[in-house]
């Protein structure tokens, strides 16, 4: 497997009125292309974004946009169909889900079991494989879920595997009532 380190965010740039960078930035044109050669390289994403913060923005706003749309085109034309803007201004955090198994920590869901988080080389998405995972009244709701990632714990030897997923439209399925039913634990600006 390919180790990928966690990017660090380290600016070096804050873009003053006396930034010298401010006059030597290369277009936003020339720096699409140049991404779109290098087929929308995450950790080249990661990298540039850590220099400044006009390249920062220049990657959350168009170049991890590109990137999901390059590596997941049906996806995101089902997540973006009837009008729907789901993803738009998360696309860095879209990218992420795409390209990071983000592991488990002791103490948490698997007891004693920690998983560090890390890249994947490859990720298939499916509508279908999510019908799976969500109960039978809640089937009409769309959940894309990835291919598991399978980790072997080393105290039990027992094999774990890690799913990742994003909803169409959560704010308006079966599954989202289902959990405040449940009082299950939402995010603030889901739970209205």
């Amino acid at each position: 497997m390919l180790e990928m380190p966690l990017v660090v965010k380290q600016y070096r740039c804050t873009h003053s009125v006396t930034c010298v960078c401010l006059k030597g930035h290369i277009s936003e044109d020339a720096l699409f292309f140049v991404f779109r050669h290098m087929n929308w390289n995450p950790r080249m994403i990661a990298l540039i974004s850590c220099t400044c913060k006009w390249f920062d923005e220049i990657a959350r706003r168009v170049l991890w946009k590109e990137f999901c749309h390059a590596r997941a085109p049906k996806m995101m034309q089902d997540l973006h169909s009837d009008g729907s803007h789901i993803v738009d201004g998360n696309w860095k955090a879209l990218g992420r889900l795409l390209i990071h198994c983000s592991g488990c920590t002791r103490g948490g869901l698997f007891g004693n079991v920690h998983v560090p988080g890390h890249f994947v080389l490859k990720t298939r998405f499916s509508r279908t494989s999510g019908k799976s995972f969500l109960p039978p009244h809640c089937r009409t709701d769309v959940l894309y879920v990835s291919d598991p990632c399978e980790h072997v714990d080393e105290d039990e030897e027992v094999d774990l595997g890690f799913f990742r997923g994003i909803f169409k439209s959560f704010a308006a399925s079966k599954f989202k009532k289902v959990l405040i039913e449940k009082k299950a634990e939402i995010h603030p600006r889901e739970a209205l």
